[in-house]
């Protein structure tokens, strides 16, 4: 474990760029583990380690487990802890709605420019390559979680979930066993539970360092293809539209369309983000698509968040 955060500190120059690093602990093996270690490579290069712990405040007790896993953190050396309450709703079930929560909590809570990291290993980088299959969910979701992601951090995506739990034995620690993480309802514990253990089976093994290699080789294409698209959004980019509620933009189809289709799509979706447009479906993508190299002078596309594309004059405009 101390191994792998020394290895990804050196190979982001984190110790040369801040002198501050962030560790979210839920109690559980893995975050308890990755805490132990990060305070003990930190404290040899001079830097801080603040611990955050989220309560989702989801089960009874879980203010208890929180305060549990703050006191841990101070024990093990923590400069600084602290516990973020947060409500859980939203749309896209208790686990996406969880997530969605967590996330916001600790990117609020963390120091301006300081990382995060998360306790993910590779058997989460696993689950998370199955569910984007599963969900046809294009190369940029099976490509799973980057080790280096701003503000967050994963240094152990190479590590086995197993190895967590035997260090927490090893330090004396006592880990949480959250009960969610045993409960059939959640996509992801019948994943862990019953899908990755037939897959290793009917295949012989090896099965969730397959699908986290898989991970790691579609992130380098994916590095490639979004170099491309930024160079190419560059240069599509023409003045604001005439429409005085506008700052976007405007695209060339011109330009756009002497390129493939794949990396249009890709330029299509930044542009798009930046202009605004939340949950970006593949639909969408390839309906925007077709204003360019399918254009037969159809009318405005809706987009999510009462926003249209609009093909005029050889210029593709978002107008709300």
């Amino acid at each position: 474990m101390r191994a792998a955060v020394r290895r990804f500190l050196a190979a982001h120059n984190i110790v040369d760029s801040a002198d501050t690093v962030a560790v979210a602990c839920s109690g559980g093996a893995d975050s308890l583990a990755l805490a132990a270690a990060t305070v003990h490579c930190a404290g040899r290069l001079g830097l801080a380690v603040h611990g955050l712990v989220v309560d989702h405040q989801l089960q009874p007790g879980s203010a208890v487990v929180a305060q549990t896993a703050a006191e841990t953190l101070r024990r093990l050396g923590c400069t600084a802890t602290r516990v973020l309450q947060t409500t859980v709703d939203g749309p896209g079930g208790p686990e996406a709605a969880a997530r969605r929560a967590r996330y916001a909590a600790l990117r609020e809570a963390a120091p301006a420019g300081v990382l995060v990291l998360l306790g993910h290993t590779l058997d989460d980088q696993a689950e998370t390559v199955l569910l984007g299959l599963g969900r046809g969910s294009g190369p940029r979701s099976v490509a799973g979680m980057r080790e280096l992601d701003p503000p967050w951090g994963r240094p152990f995506l190479g590590m086995r979930r197993a190895v967590t739990a035997t260090a927490c034995a090893a330090l004396g620690l006592a880990p949480w066993a959250d009960p969610h993480n045993a409960d059939p309802r959640f996509q992801r514990v019948r994943l862990r539970t019953e899908v990755l253990p037939l897959l290793e089976e009917v295949l012989a093994g090896g099965v969730a360092q397959a699908l986290a290699r898989t991970a790691g080789q579609l992130q380098e294409d994916l590095d490639v293809l979004d170099g491309q698209a930024c160079g190419l959004l560059a240069a599509a980019r023409l003045g604001p539209h005439s429409d005085p509620g506008s700052d976007v933009a405007d695209l060339d189809v011109a330009v756009l369309a002497q390129a493939p289709a794949a990396l249009r799509r890709r330029v299509l979706r930044r542009w798009l983000l930046d202009a605004g447009v939340a949950e970006l479906t593949d639909a969408h993508l390839r309906a925007a698509d077709d204003l360019i190299g399918r254009w037969s002078g159809q009318g405005a596309l809706r987009l999510p968040g009462a926003l249209e594309l609009v093909r005029a004059q050889g210029r593709l405009h978002v107008s709300g």
